[in-house]
This record gives structure tokens, C-alpha cells and sequence, in this order.
């Protein structure tokens, strides 16, 4: 089989290694926290305080970690705890991650996402030691002209809202760094491996974020109300959390493995047949958990992108590879939700066997 001895690699590449990884405290921050620790690694998270009912706060994830609650935006304290840090892996996953929010605060979505990039890459510049660093964007940095044809690396960035517009001036920070001051030609005095990772919609057990999709959906269905959709014909990339954080996994230690070769863009996504549209997500998902029902939401909407595709023929051959069905993805979505709707407390179990069950499909 092809990924054999994946999981065994990832192991051997984290075990016992120093993570920095900004974002912890987030819904993807949190997942990765899992995997970081299913892997053995020693993870310092740096993030805002989580919402109290975070997946992060769900998991006790600071019996995870060593935490650092405080925000991107602070060069000093960030450095200050990278320097005390050494990490031998950062991945820099803070962000203001969502669109209808970056058109109310576009000057914070912008600061946040641009500068605290910026921070994080000028930190990385003043290591001493060797480091690899996967800075997480979104499949939204793109000029989308919304002709369906799939998104490859070196496809122009655009941004017609400000969120999708931050990431994408965070795209172009990071390519100008990883010229300038983290230039393969001067590796040997750098010893600094910068890359990017560009993810389709996620979604999986344990987002509670207001204004994403399956929060809203799951938090209508629960309280018994009808659910609202106010975008239905969108089609999106969508993919269960942990199959690109695998992907970042694997990124990373690829450049451990070959620091100049791999220090690039990458988009995670899933197989072409799982883009799908909105509304066909959320009856899937009611189908799935035997209740709830569809209401379109009819009322004037904020531009947002109809029609997102990735190309993942790049990522491909890093050895990693989507697994999960858009059937499956949902399943093990639900899955979590139900069986933590009465006891929240049981979000380490649950997580760490919808971990150790995709595992299994890799070996």
C-alpha cells in the first residue's frame, strides 16, 4: 500500500521535537494539538484565550501544551517565546479566519492576518537554530473568476472580500520572505525552511465558531429550529479537519527531510468528486442525523465566492492523499456531535479514536 509506514515516519519525524504553533486554541489549532500529541510531540501553543465552549477547552488542551494566551500582533512577546522555545517546527495557524466578519473589522482581519504573519516570519528570521515553518492560508487566496476550472499554486492570488485578500497579501509576505531572507542559494547559513498550505473547507467534530456552516446547522438542529442557509447553490472543497492537517504533518517533515525542496505553496484539498454545494452538505447532514429541516435564508448577503475548486496534483506528491468520502466526512462529523451532545466531556475520546481510526486507514 502506498502510505505504509506513513504514520511510523511521521512518529520518528515529531516524537520528542519542539512545536510552536500559533492558533492552538482554535478549532483546527485544537485538532492539530490532538494530532501533535498522538504523535509525541512537545507542543507550546500560542493563541487569544479560547471560547469557553471551545474544542480546545472541551479536550483540556492545556494539559496538552504549554500555553501562551496572548495575541499575534505582539512582536515582542512573540519572540520572546519562540526565542525561549527553539522549536524545531512552527506552524502558524492564528488568524482572523472567517469572510462576513472581515467586512465588519477588515482593519483587524488585515492586521491580524498580514502582520501577525509578519511576526511570526521576523521571528523565525532571529533563530539561532535550524527550524521548518508551515504557514496555514486558505484556499480563498485566489483571483476567482468562477469559471470551475481547480486552483493550482502558481494560479494568480486575488481577494474580493477582505478576509480572502489578507490571506492572499499573507501568501505574497511569505513568498517575499522566503526569497529574501530564506533564499535556498544561502540555506547552509539560514538552515530555514519556509511553506505555505492552502486548505479547502474543513469541518469535523467540535466547531462551535458562530457564522460556519456546520456550527449553524448543528446548533439549529439541537435546539429544534429550522436551518438556515443563506448561500445554498455555493460549491466548496469541503474535507474532514484531519485530512489536512495530515497534510501539513507531512509537509513539514518533508522539508525536515529536504528543507530546500519543498519550501513552497501547496493546496489541501479534497478529490474532485467531494466539491459539492451547501445546501446538498446540509441534507447530508440532516439525512444523516435523522433530524432537522431546510430553510433558505433569503435575506441581502455580503458578496462571497459561488464556485471554489482545488488542485491537489502538487500535494499528491508528498505521499499524502485525501481519504475520507464526502459521505464519510460527514459521518464522522455528526458522529461527534451526537455522541458528545449530552456530555461534551467525552470530546478527548472521541477525537482521539476518529485520530486513531484514520491512522489505521494509512498503515
Amino acid at each position: 500500500m502506498e502510505n505504509m509506514g506513513l504514520i511510523s515516519d511521521l512518529r520518528a519525524a515529531f516524537k520528542n521535537k519542539k512545536v510552536f504553533l500559533t492558533g492552538h486554541t482554535g478549532f483546527k489549532g485544537a485538532w492539530l494539538l490532538m494530532l501533535l500529541h498522538e504523535l509525541g510531540a512537545e507542543v507550546k501553543g500560542y493563541a487569544l484565550p479560547p471560547d469557553a465552549q471551545s474544542l480546545y477547552v472541551n479536550l483540556e488542551g492545556e494539559k496538552l501544551c504549554s500555553s501562551v494566551l496572548h495575541d499575534i500582533r505582539d512582536l515582542p512577546i512573540l519572540r520572546q517565546e519562540i526565542h525561549s522555545f527553539q522549536p524545531d517546527f512552527i506552524f502558524h495557524l492564528a488568524a482572523q479566519p472567517l469572510v462576513r466578519v472581515s467586512y465588519k473589522f477588515p482593519l483587524d482581519t488585515f492586521d491580524v492576518n498580514v502582520m501577525g504573519t509578519i511576526n511570526v516570519l521576523e521571528t523565525v528570521r532571529s533563530l539561532a537554530n535550524r527550524c521548518i515553518v508551515v504557514a496555514i492560508t486558505t484556499d480563498k487566496v485566489y483571483e476567482n473568476p468562477e469559471t470551475g476550472a481547480a486552483f493550482k499554486e502558481k494560479d494568480p492570488l486575488g481577494g474580493y472580500d477582505p478576509y480572502s485578500a489578507s490571506k492572499a497579501a499573507a501568501e505574497i509576505v511569505i513568498a517575499s520572505y522566503r526569497n529574501s531572507f530564506f533564499n535556498n542559494e544561502d540555506f547552509a547559513n539560514h538552515q530555514k525552511s519556509v511553506a505555505s498550505a492552502r486548505a479547502g473547507n474543513v469541518i469535523g467534530g467540535g466547531d462551535w465558531s458562530e457564522d460556519r456552516l456546520i456550527p449553524d446547522v448543528m446548533r439549529a438542529i439541537f435546539s429544534k429550529q429550522k436551518v438556515s442557509i443563506r448561500n445554498p447553490k455555493a460549491v466548496r472543497p469541503w474535507q474532514h479537519v484531519i485530512e489536512p492537517l495530515l497534510g501539513y504533518l507531512i509537509l513539514a517533515m518533508r522539508q525536515s527531510q529536504q528543507p530546500q525542496r519543498y519550501n513552497d505553496a501547496w493546496n489541501f484539498g479534497p478529490r474532485p468528486e467531494n466539491t459539492r454545494s451547501v445546501e446538498e452538505i446540509v441534507r447530508d447532514i440532516i439525512s444523516n442525523i435523522g433530524e432537522g429541516e431546510v430553510a433558505e435564508d433569503t435575506s441581502e448577503h455580503v458578496h462571497e465566492a459561488q464556485l471554489l475548486r482545488l488542485d491537489i496534483t502538487k500535494a499528491l506528491q508528498l505521499g499524502w492523499t485525501p481519504l475520507l468520502s464526502s459521505e464519510e466526512t460527514i459521518q464522522w462529523t455528526v458522529s461527534w456531535y451526537k455522541k458528545t451532545r449530552d456530555n461534551s466531556g467525552r470530546s478527548y475520546q472521541i477525537v482521539s479514536e476518529q485520530i486513531q481510526n484514520y491512522f489505521n486507514l494509512l498503515e
